[in-house]
Order: structure tokens, then sequence, then C-alpha cells
């Protein structure tokens, strides 16, 4: 009995390449994409420098990619895995970052939701004030928490009618950008920086998309059929993600080039909207907020994973409330309080960024150093003996702290946010993941693993 609770149960596991496909594809296909594409542009980059930044950006789904073929091997979820690199106790933090990461990301998309049906009550000449706005949070706000009654099976169909549905839809969006887009001045916009602007928003897509996204991907790996070829599990993973990432990022980019402040906006959604006909303005929200239900199921899901992993053990029931408060006083505060969507958002993908940089950078290191015959199934247990795995901790600790020494934002800038990084924020997302990875190496170098876990 042990034994299925940290392997998922062999008749479970259904996925097919094509579903976990769908999957990723409907995570990835909402119309925040466009929104990423014009804050690359923002970092002064020329056409085809955003473009590039866009797909380099796009590809680091690679990551979750490696993620889910992990999860596929040992049939195991991500933070259950997570705790062979960490030990038990050890293991929590991370645990918590990842939960808030997957908490805020549904906060965020529930908030983009209410934005977008409030905006739509416009185009039907109904009045658009807190009320109705609080009205459109506590619809979208259901609609996301009742997603959580659904079984894993259940799930995946859904998430394969909506790829199909809001992903044509959104490529139809796309369409009208794309007639609209001033191709002259696009081509003429100006060669920015490639230390200072372009891998800065290298790491801004990568914060936003596929490091957040990677404490996920076993989550889903784990489901997958085993018969399936594990290369197969990585590339559906990897393409399903990174293909309309980039396809509506370049649409982004476009837009850009008739709306130069989308990336500034307090309402990008608004601003998006000026650009399509008037004919098809309702639809366009309607698509714009049913594209984000799939991104929320994933989330919703991998939130109640992480809050079981981590030792909290509530009914279905008392999971569903609890998330749903949080979610809800998060967007009240952000839509009727704060009032700045998008600085809120920049600023939390900054501070997860970096701790979830530093956890999958030794999660991935310590798989290839110490996990290449299997993962010990003790290692897993909640009742493991290795309650800290030093290496591990010590590791995500330095790269952590690290991280925010170099970064610098609205809130603080750190000791060292000089220089490049005295307004590349982002980039402290890529020097914690680099530093994550030697001081684990330093640590395989000097010392084995069970010589540094502690059973305190």
């Amino acid at each position: 009995m042990e034994a299925e609770t940290i392997k998922v149960a062999e008749q479970d596991k259904t996925l097919s390449p094509g579903k976990l496909f769908y999957n990723w594809f409907a995570a990835n296909v909402g119309i925040m994409g466009f929104v990423y594409g014009a804050i690359v542009v923002s970092f002064h980059l020329s056409f085809w420098q955003a473009l590039s930044a866009g797909l380099i950006g796009a590809l680091t789904f690679v990551i979750p990619g490696w993620v889910a073929m992990i999860g596929q091997r040992e049939g195991v979820t991500t933070f259950k895995l997570s705790r062979a690199a960490y030990g038990t106790h050890g293991n929590k933090i991370p645990n918590a970052m990842a939960w808030l990461n997957m908490v805020g990301w549904l906060s965020v998309n529930v908030i983009t939701g209410t934005l977008l049906f409030s905006a739509m009550l416009k185009t039907m000449h109904l009045p658009q004030n807190n009320f109705t706005k609080l009205l459109c949070l506590v619809v979208f706000a259901s609609l996301v928490i009742l997603s959580g009654i659904f079984k894993e099976e259940t799930l995946a169909k859904i998430q394969t009618w909506l790829s199909w549905i809001f992903g044509l839809l959104t490529l139809v969006i796309l369409g009208f950008f794309l007639i609209r887009a001033n191709w002259d001045v696009a081509m003429r916009m100006p060669a920015g920086n490639w230390l200072t602007g372009w891998l800065p928003a290298v790491a801004f897509i990568a914060a936003g998309s596929s490091i957040s996204w990677s404490m996920a991907a076993a989550d889903w790996g784990a489901y997958v059929n085993p018969q399936t070829k594990p290369a197969a599990t990585f590339w559906n993973t990897t393409l399903g993600s990174a293909i309309p990432l980039f396809v509506l990022m370049a649409g982004g980019i476009l837009l850009s080039t008739i709306s130069p402040h989308l990336a500034s906006a307090s309402d990008p959604y608004q601003v998006m909207y000026e650009a399509v006909p008037a004919w098809f303005g309702a639809l366009y929200f309607l698509v714009a907020a049913g594209g984000l239900i799939p991104q929320c199921l994933v989330s919703f899901r991998s939130a109640r994973i992480n809050l079981a992993t981590a030792g909290i053990k509530v009914s279905q029931r008392t999971s569903l409330t609890l998330h749903g408060i949080i979610i809800v006083v998060i967007s009240v505060y952000v839509l009727f309080i704060s009032g700045d969507f998008l600085g809120n958002f920049e600023l939390f993908l900054n501070f997860l960024g970096i701790c979830l940089a530093s956890w999958v950078a030794i999660f991935l290191v310590d798989s290839v150093l110490y996990r290449q015959r299997g993962y010990d199934i003790n290692l897993m247990r909640a009742d493991s003996q290795v309650h800290y795995n030093w290496p591990g901790i010590i590791s995500w600790v330095i790269a952590t702290i690290t991280g925010f020494l170099f970064t610098s934002n609205s809130l603080y800038r750190g000791l060292f946010a000089r220089g490049i990084f005295a307004d590349n924020s982002s980039l402290a997302v890529f020097m914690a993941g680099l530093v994550a990875i030697i001081v684990m190496g330093l640590f395989a170098i000097i010392s084995k693993p069970k010589g540094a876990a502690s059973h305190g």
C-alpha cells in the first residue's frame, strides 16, 4: 500500500503522447502569449532579435520535457521525486515554493479572466463597475475551482477539446494582428544589445513559462502509458508547449508595432481588443478568457498535488475551498486595491523564478549524478530516514540567495545588481540556476550523497 501512495497505480497510467501534447498545448495557448511578445520588444530589440529571443525562450521547455520523462520512467509525481534530492523535510521548502507558484499562476489567470469578462460587458453595452467586476471574478473563479472534481482521464479529454476550440480561435485573432501589423515599423526596429537586452528577454520568457511549469511536468509524465517511448514523452511535452507559445509571442511582437504601449498597459487585453474588428469584439474576449481555463486546470491540479506532497492532507472539498479562498483574496487585492496587474505579475515572476530555477537545476543535476539507475523508493517515502539531503539543500539556499543579490525590481535592489544586472532582474533567474549547478557539482566532487544526508 505504501508503494502505491508513492508510485502512480498502473491502471491510472493512461495518457498517450498525443494527449500529453494536447495538455501542454492547451496550457500554453492562452492570450498571455501575445503580452509576452510585446514585453520581449520592450527590451529594445530588433524584430529578428525579438523573434529569436521568443524562439529560444520557448525552447527552454526542454526542461519540463526532461522532468516529464523522469516522471514517466519512475511513475512518480514531481515533488515526491524531489524528496530524493532534498530529503523529506528539506524538500518542504521548495515544495511550498512550487505550491505558491501554482496558486500564483492560478490567481494571475483568474485576474486575467476577470478583466476579460469585465471588458466583454462593454461590447454588450452593459455597465462596467466594481460590482460587475466582482461578479465576473466569482463566475470565472467558480469555473476553475469546479474543475477540481474531475479525474485525470476526464481532464485529459477536456484539455483536448479546449486545445482545438480555443487554439483555432486564437489563431484567428493572430490573423487579425498579422493583418493589422505595421511590417515597415517591424523591419526598422533598431537592434539592441545581445547581453543586456536579448539574454534578459530569454530569461524573462523562461521564468514565466518553462521554469514555472517544470514542477508540474512529472505530475503529467507519471500518468503516461509505460509502453510509451521516453523520447515521445519528452518531445510531446516540449513541443506541445513551445509551439503555441512561440507563435503567440510572434503575434505579440508584431502587435507592438501598432500598439507600442501594450507591454506597459495596466489592462493589456483592452489594448488587444482595439486591434480586432468591432464585430469580433465579444468573441475575442470569450476566446481570450476561455483559453485561460486549460492553464487553470493544470495549475489547480498541480497545486492540490503539491499541497498533499507537503504533508498537508485534507479532503478534496477542503482543498477546493482553501485554494478558492486564497485565489479570490489575491485577485481582490490586485483588482480592487493595488490596480497594477503587470507590475505585480513581474514581481511574482522574479521572486518565484529565482526560487524555482534553483530547484529545477538541483533536481536535474541530482538525477544525472545519482539516479541514472532509477530512484530508490525509500528516499521518496514520507517516512524516509533521510530527512535532509544537505548537498541539495545547501545548493538551493546558496543559489537562491545569489539570485536575490543580483536582482533589481520595484521593491528592492540586490547588493550586486549592477552593470548588466542593474535593470534586468530576469537575468538573476539564470544566475540562480547556474550557481545551483556549480555548487551541486562541487558537492559531487568532494562528497557522496549518502554521507551528506542527515537523519535528524
